[in-house]
């Protein structure tokens, strides 16, 4: 029987419709073995990058295209998201995603490579947004050298902060539920953001950069 709390999310979850592309791209990452944010995430993706009115955002893990297209489509029209993938398959599949839906090659750059062997060469301060979905052991690494791309003001932002339910369990001690709660930790207790923990999709943490 679902409960209460569950009917609430799967509402929050379902009040997210996503369109034939965003469906066709989802589906191909599924079949690669690369998960794609839920859509609860990916409309606050959009949501953020509007808020923030993003220019320039980087994402570090490219997938199949879904969390790119909900942040593309929150971006101004003339920004570019950069985006960072070892896999060269699943960002070729991400970059027919992003042409079916309408964003030209100038709006997207696609980098293969390591998010830590690729973020030290972006520079300080020139990002409006920073959104981090790859490998989970590297999630305090990313938050460093995010903290130091953003501009004041702009967001960096964390899929699969909740683990599929495991982060709010303390007896759960595997390390990437682990590395995902001091990363939580570490969030709150930098007095350069303000952070928001959203329960939608597997977690989205949020931080906005209030000080250099």
């Amino acid at each position: 029987m679902t409960t209460p709390v569950e009917a609430t999310l799967a509402y929050a979850e379902q009040f997210h419709h996503e369109d034939e592309i965003l469906h066709a791209a989802r589906q191909r990452g599924l079949e690669m073995g690369a998960t794609p944010v839920l859509p609860g995430a990916g409309a606050a993706l959009c949501f953020l990058a509007t808020a923030v009115n993003a220019k320039s955002v980087v994402e570090i893990g490219t997938g199949c295209g879904v969390s790119g297209l909900w942040l593309l489509r929150g971006m101004r029209t003339d920004g570019t998201l950069t985006s960072v993938d070892v896999e060269p398959e699943h960002q070729r599949l991400a970059r027919k995603a992003f042409t079916e839906a309408g964003f030209s090659g100038s709006r997207v750059r696609l980098i293969s490579g390591r998010g830590l062997d690729v973020l030290p060469r972006l520079s300080d301060g020139g990002y409006d947004m920073v959104f981090a979905d790859g490998a989970k052991h590297e999630y305090a690494d990313y938050l460093a050298e995010a903290v130091r791309l953003l501009r004041v003001g702009g967001i960096v932002a964390f899929d699969n902060m909740l683990w599929h339910n495991r982060v709010a369990d303390p007896a759960q001690r595997d390390p990437e539920t682990v590395t995902l709660r001091e990363v939580g930790k570490l969030v709150q207790s930098d007095e350069r953001l303000r952070s928001v923990l959203m329960p939608l999709g597997d977690g989205l943490l949020a931080a906005l950069k209030i000080s250099d």
